[in-house]
């Protein structure tokens, strides 16, 4: 390192300078310039570009163990350590978490019961859709951003955002789900207790659907935590250290991050750090419908 400063300053003060200050001797640098780069420098090379890929990629989001499946997916044998190490000598780090959102004081009209359990896990598509929403803070005020999530593959199904906090909201991102999806024979839909979901038109809905309403118990969280989690990544890693100027700007960068990051490339740990993409593809071999299991017996 302290020859790499050398080499890095010599044309700014003389080399004889610099190594009488750092205590080094000149034929010691110079022999370390002609010395070939040993075989684990080289690789450290070839690994800082593929980790410098994968991070911008992410859009600086990434942590060690998302771009370690990036790095070994590109072919670079490698362990997590290494990458740690390469990633903070090359000042590459992932954005820090924020929280908060506004309250909700809307009225409950519908409450269900929580069938989900917090069993956060599917065999299949169209099982458990997850829901909720979230607030983004904007120059013109609070957009609201509703979500529904297949918590099989974690993929946002349906989405909607508007500046008005009402069923609506709720309604349109489900619908967005159902018409990307179909009518499933038996689907659950688990959201917490805010008033858009409880309303008496949003109950309806999911009548008229057929889909099962669970809902988390009031005021507890981790009742929705795989929701709760997508949010926190929403934010962490695409909107939290934005300040937009106006609600489109905001809704332009979150279509942006669910439909060409979130959905086809990022990597979630639930998944075994694979893609959505990658962990429906795993499953589609396996994954029989139901009209077809019928033809088949």
């Amino acid at each position: 390192m302290t020859f790499a400063f050398v080499a890095k300053h010599r044309h700014i003060w003389p080399v004889s300078w610099i190594c009488e200050v750092l205590g080094v001797s000149r034929s010691g640098f110079h022999a370390w310039l002609r010395r070939p780069i040993s075989e684990r420098a080289a690789h450290d090379a070839k690994l800082v570009q593929a980790i410098d890929k994968s991070f911008k990629a992410s859009d600086r989001t990434y942590g060690a163990r998302r771009v370690w499946r990036d790095v070994l997916e590109d072919g670079l044998a490698c362990g997590l350590h290494r990458i740690e190490r390469l990633m903070r000598l090359n000042a590459m780090r992932a954005r820090p978490k924020r929280h908060g959102k506004p309250k909700d004081d809307g009225e409950r009209s519908v409450i269900a019961d929580n069938i989900l359990d917090r069993d956060f896990v599917a065999d299949l598509p169209n099982q458990k859709w997850l829901a909720d929403v979230t607030y983004l803070w904007t120059a013109e005020g609070w957009l609201h951003v509703a979500v529904v999530l297949d918590l099989f593959s974690r993929r946002v199904v349906g989405w909607s955002m508007k500046a008005d906090r009402d069923a609506s909201l709720v309604m349109d991102a489900l619908m967005m789900a159902v018409w990307r999806r179909g009518k499933a024979d038996a689907l659950l839909h688990h959201p917490d207790q805010g008033s858009q979901y409880t309303s008496e038109q949003f109950q309806r809905l999911l009548l008229d659907c057929g889909i099962t309403c669970s809902m988390s118990r009031a005021g507890n969280v981790w009742d929705n935590s795989a929701m709760e989690s997508f949010f926190s990544s929403l934010k962490t890693e695409r909107t939290a250290r934005k300040l937009y100027r106006s609600r489109d700007a905001a809704r332009a960068d979150v279509f942006d991050y669910i439909e060409r990051f979130c959905n086809p490339r990022r990597r979630h740990s639930k998944l075994g750090y694979l893609k959505v993409e990658g962990a429906v593809r795993r499953t589609a071999a396996l994954w029989v419908s139901p009209a077809a299991s019928v033809a088949r017996a």
